[in-house]
């Protein structure tokens, strides 16, 4: 029975669903397959017992901050250059959306992308205007400023690799992106930064409109949830009204600062995954009937004939990855698979053979 008190465009949304993963091999959801070294998971459980969990958590985890600047090589606060923290990526756009919904404002977005730009843009009560990308999932830079000059957008998103087709755009077309959304403002979304050798970071004092966001999720971190983006003074200071008290929980800011004060093993564990995305890439396109496409991020979209078929076929076998036939036009029969270990990459493998 519809609930006559909930808005209707939430009404007609489903909540985010994830599967069952439980005895799977789990490549569906871009997560990191490896542990911390037993060493720091050691360290780590003498630093948490000491956390005073029976108070509420530094407000503004002015430490994390600090350490974060200096592990993601972020502007000092010394050129106006600031940094809010979110309860992962989800809660970052959710702010940035509420913080730009004035009545008949868009947001603009280049599909298929990160689902969640969507949502929080129905979440704050905005219209979405999407750009589809090419065939190949490369940047229509025309179509994307021809929407640009239609609709003004009051904030566009750009996932920097792009989820879910790994592509990274040319950065030359992002920059005009940018300054053709200008003063509307553009969110870089690097939550792949890791396994990409880009980044629009650097960049930030040269685009007053820009901001970058970025999580640990990828990095090997994802459960505990922390995500942040950093820019100018002039929108993060906005940002940080909209910012729940305290959302940032004393383990959280604990982990992360302790293990990004030296992050080389996290570093380490990603240039293997980059390492093994080339070789799991080659693997697929030796297959007969799968197109790969390119990627810059730690999860290969490919293309095969009934890809649903293809999809129940591997997880009847014990494998999780992600079908996305039916979640845009340019997606029909492709699926996504996270790179994993060498040991789980050959089980995939295995399977998918056995499915085509």
């Amino acid at each position: 029975m519809t609930n006559p008190l909930i808005r209707p465009e939430i009404a007609a949304l489903s909540a985010y669903h994830v599967p069952p993963s439980k005895g799977m091999v789990k490549l569906d959801a871009m997560e990191n397959p490896y542990e911390l070294p037993l060493t720091l998971r050691q360290e780590l459980a003498r630093v948490l017992a000491e956390v005073p969990i029976n108070r509420y958590p530094d407000a503004g985890a002015a430490e994390l901050k600090a350490v974060l600047r200096a592990a993601m090589k972020i502007p000092p606060a010394s050129e106006g250059m600031e940094i809010l923290l979110g309860n992962g990526s989800d809660e970052i756009i959710q702010i940035i959306a509420l913080a730009v919904a004035k009545p008949g404002a868009v947001m603009l977005g280049l599909e298929p992308s990160f689902v969640m730009y969507r949502v929080a843009a129905t979440y704050a009560g905005m219209r979405y205007v999407d750009v589809a990308l090419n065939a190949d999932f490369t940047l229509d830079l025309a179509a994307t400023l021809a929407a640009i000059r239609t609709h003004r957008p009051a904030v566009t998103f750009i996932a920097y690799p792009n989820n879910p087709t790994g592509t990274l755009f040319d950065a030359a077309a992002v920059r005009e992106i940018i300054a053709a959304a200008a003063p509307g403002l553009v969110v870089v979304d690097e939550a792949y930064f890791a396994f990409a050798d880009a980044s629009f970071l650097p960049e930030l004092a040269q685009h007053r409109n820009l901001v970058v966001m970025r999580t640990v999720s990828k990095l090997g971190l994802a459960g505990i949830r922390l995500g942040f983006v950093c820019g100018s003074s002039y929108w993060i200071d906005e940002f940080d009204k909209l910012r729940m008290p305290y959302n940032i929980n004393a383990l959280t800011q604990t982990v992360a600062t302790h293990l990004l004060r030296n992050p080389c093993a996290l570093y380490d564990q990603a240039e293997a995954l980059t390492l093994a995305r080339g070789q799991l890439a080659a693997e697929l396109a030796r297959l007969p009937g799968v197109a790969v496409f390119p990627s810059a991020a730690n999860f290969i979209l490919f293309r095969v004939a009934n890809a649903t078929t293809v999809f129940d076929g591997l997880k009847q076998r014990g494998i999780l990855v992600k079908n996305l036939s039916k979640a845009h036009a340019l997606l029909n029969d492709c699926i996504r698979v996270t790179v994993s270990t060498p040991e789980e990459n050959q089980q995939f493998l295995s399977a998918l053979k056995a499915c085509l």
